[in-house]
This record gives C-alpha cells, sequence and structure tokens, in this order.
C-alpha cells in the first residue's frame, strides 16, 4: 500500500507563493495545493502601469489553474477565513456569483504543512474618508477602476474643457508605487493626445504627490530620492513632502497644515498591511499591522508546521529591524522556503535566511530610470539610471518570469512582447 504524500497547502499566489509552488510542484515530493481569491496572477510591481493603460493584463496575466496543470500542483479558487491549527485545516469562504447566488459553499482544506503568502494591503492608518474617496492598487480590480476613471476624465476633458480647466490627480504616498504612477500618468496623456483626445496636453494635468515624510522614496539612498524628486518635477508633478493628509473627501484631500488639495481623483498609496483577517489568525502570533512573526527559518513563533512569506511575514534581520516588503524579498524567500520544506519532510536541519538587498530600480515610465544596484554586496551603492537602469529594472521581471516558466518559454513571451509593442496600440484603449 503506497503512503500517501505529504499535503502542503499554500495560501496566495503572489510573486512568492506562485514561485514556491511552481518550484515544489516539480519536484513531485508531496501533494501541493495553492489558493487564492483570484483567478490569475500579475506580478504585483506591475500594476501601476495596469492603472495607468500602459499594460493590458489580459495579455500579460497568468491563468492559476493552466500553470498549476504544466506545474504539477493542484489550484483551488477561494479566499481563506480561517485556520484551525489542533485539526490542521484551513477554511475558505463561500463563492458566489455578481447577483449574490452561492456558486460553491464554504470548505474546508487538510494540510500537513501550510504556507501563508498572501502578500499585503494598503494601509490607510485610519484616515477619515480614505476608503470612500480613494483607490487603493492592491490588485488588478483596483487598478481597473483607477484606468476606467481616468480614461473617464480625461475623455470628459477632451470634450469640454475651457481655457483654466485642469485635471486634477491626487497621489497619496511617495514610495515606488505614487512615484511610478505619477510619471505614467504623463505618459499616458501624451499617448491619448496621439490618439485624438482633443485638448489634451502636459500642461492639462495636474498631478499632486504627497507624501508624509522628509522625502519620497524614504527606502532609498538619498541621491535616488532626490534624482527622482529632480525628474517628476521636470514632468510637471506637484511633489508635496512633510505633508501629512488628515482627511479624504469628494472633492480633494485635507492636510495636517490646513492646505486643501483638490482632486478629481485620488489614489492612496502610503504604507501597508497585512489583510485584517490576518490579526492573531489560529492564534498565531502577529504584528501591529497584521503580519505573521516568524523565525528566522520562515517558520512561525507557535507553529512549526505553518511558513509566512512575503508582506504578511515579520522576519527579522541579523543586523538589526526587519525584511522590507519587497518582491526580492519574496523572491528570496520562496527559495528558502523551497529549501526548509524539503529538509522538514527529510529530517534534516533548516536554515535560516538572511535578507542580500540588491538594490532599488523605480521606473519614471518611459522617461527615466533611476535606482541603485548591488546593496549590501559592496559598500554603499552603485547609482545607476537611464537605459541601462530601465534594462536592468525589466530584468527583475524577467528573473520572475524565468522562475515560473523557464529560459525557453521566457524568451519567447519576450519575443511576443515586442511583436505587440509593434502591432498594438502604445496605451490600452478598451
Amino acid at each position: 500500500m503506497m503512503t500517501p504524500k505529504t499535503k502542503i497547502i499554500i495560501v496566495g499566489g503572489g510573486a512568492g507563493g506562485l514561485e514556491l509552488a511552481t518550484k515544489l510542484g516539480r519536484k513531485n515530493q508531496a501533494e501541493i495545493i495553492l489558493v487564492d481569491r483570484n483567478q490569475s496572477h500579475l506580478w504585483k510591481p506591475l500594476l501601476h502601469e495596469v492603472a495607468a493603460g500602459s499594460l493590458d493584463d489580459g495579455v500579460d496575466a497568468l491563468s492559476y489553474l493552466a500553470h498549476a496543470r504544466n506545474h504539477y500542483f493542484h489550484f483551488q479558487l477561494g479566499s481563506l477565513i480561517d485556520i484551525d491549527r489542533e485539526n490542521k485545516t484551513i477554511k475558505l469562504a463561500a463563492i458566489h456569483d455578481k447577483e449574490g447566488q452561492l456558486l460553491v459553499p464554504e470548505r474546508q482544506l487538510d494540510f500537513d504543512i501550510l504556507v501563508m503568502a498572501l502578500g499585503s494591503v494598503s494601509n490607510d492608518f485610519g484616515t477619515a474618508g480614505v476608503k470612500k474617496h480613494c483607490i487603493f492598487l492592491d490588485n488588478p480590480k483596483q487598478a481597473h477602476r483607477f484606468y476606467d476613471e481616468m480614461l473617464n476624465l480625461f475623455l470628459s476633458y477632451s470634450v469640454r474643457h475651457k481655457p483654466d480647466d485642469k485635471i486634477n490627480i491626487a497621489i497619496v504616498g511617495g514610495g515606488a508605487t505614487g512615484v511610478e504612477l505619477s510619471a505614467e500618468l504623463y505618459n499616458a496623456i501624451e499617448q491619448l493626445t496621439s490618439y485624438g483626445f482633443e485638448g489634451l496636453d502636459k500642461e492639462a494635468l495636474n498631478v499632486t504627490l504627497v507624501e508624509a515624510g522628509e522625502r519620497i522614496l524614504p527606502a532609498l539612498p538619498i541621491r535616488i530620492s532626490t534624482a527622482a524628486h529632480h525628474e517628476l518635477t521636470k514632468l510637471g508633478v506637484r511633489v508635496l513632502t512633510q505633508t501629512m493628509v488628515t482627511r479624504a473627501d469628494a472633492d480633494g484631500l485635507n492636510t495636517k497644515s490646513a492646505e486643501k488639495i483638490n482632486a478629481d481623483l485620488m489614489v492612496w498609496a502610503a504604507g501597508i498591511k497585512a489583510p485584517d483577517f490576518m490579526q492573531q489568525i489560529g492564534g498565531l502570533e502577529t504584528n501591529r499591522i497584521n503580519q505573521l512573526v516568524v523565525k528566522p527559518t520562515l517558520q512561525t513563533t507557535l507553529d512549526s508546521t505553518i511558513f509566512a512569506i512575503g508582506d504578511c511575514a515579520s522576519c527579522p534581520k541579523k543586523e538589526g529591524g526587519f525584511v522590507p516588503p519587497r518582491a526580492q524579498a519574496a523572491h528570496q524567500m520562496a527559495t528558502l522556503c523551497y529549501k526548509n520544506i524539503l529538509a522538514l519532510l527529510e529530517g534534516k536541519e533548516l536554515k535560516e535566511y538572511v535578507y542580500k538587498d540588491y538594490g532599488s530600480l523605480v521606473s519614471l515610465s518611459r522617461f527615466s530610470t533611476v535606482g541603485s544596484l548591488m546593496g549590501n554586496l559592496v559598500r554603499g551603492n552603485m547609482m545607476v539610471e537611464g537605459k541601462i537602469a530601465r534594462l536592468v529594472y525589466i530584468s527583475l521581471y524577467r528573473m520572475h518570469q524565468i522562475a515560473l516558466h523557464g529560459y525557453i518559454k521566457t524568451g519567447l513571451m519576450m519575443l511576443v512582447g515586442s511583436i505587440n509593442r509593434i502591432i498594438r496600440p502604445r496605451l490600452k484603449l478598451h
């Protein structure tokens, strides 16, 4: 009689979760189940491009079901609502259609090893009016909402504008998402002008980027932050630092200094947290932003059979502080978690995760790319910009694709992408 395979459930199909499921599926030593609330995967750092229309996720998104079939794991559509550690089960919420009709009832899945890879969502810090009036960019659905509202604004302006009219867009949060989206908006308006939207030009767009800290891109070296600030200002972005938003309402943002920032469209990209339902889920230890506290082996502090990786994990660094919520960290964690799960199955010693900072890059659409390379591999950072930086920025996504598809298929996808750039519009128009 055959011994049943170990059942490993991975909750969350983001960069880390999907890479881990793919690696374990190829190994074929256990039964792997990936759970996600969406049908398809899109690399989260690309969401600002979907929001601005410069990326069509209908082309770039990856079907979980098809990928699971090709890489020897199973996919379950669903949203996690609870973990029962004693019985080693997770509970998934019921699935309903748009009219509220029940499609799939509440389910329970058994596990031997559980990996939480749920990522993060935007943190509004309890600021009044934000949930009602601002758009977050946590998933493709929200990015589509921003795109639709942006396109409607531009269309209305092109038909009805008067000489002194402006399109006012406010973005709260001077991290990578806010900075990159600010630049993409100027690319979008130039492309729409070329496709016949009358009256649209750089002067018609009034983008305000609001940051509560002393500078934008606070996680990066100050010279990178300064370079990005300069480039955004050249484009026409009004960059406000040391500006705290106290309330959002229908026509704009109110600040602590009593300034009103008028806006027709508002985005909130200031800070992250793990989803609220994660707070002490299954009796596990969590921190103030709902992240699961893990040991250096990426196992949760209270249960050695439950791992956490990526943005939903609070992982300490040897030199102090915690691993930052970045795509490169999720990729590194997925690789170590894969090795540690195999070690756990084979009764071997698990290794500790050591964060390696390979630098950071910020793309200002087609206008510029700035960043630092090497991180802690050399003393200080090596600043890069222009075409070299853009090439390296794109290569980060290619590394993610290679982890999922291998070199040959990724090469073919790059070829198709090159062809699409020739035969398709530069901006999504439908």
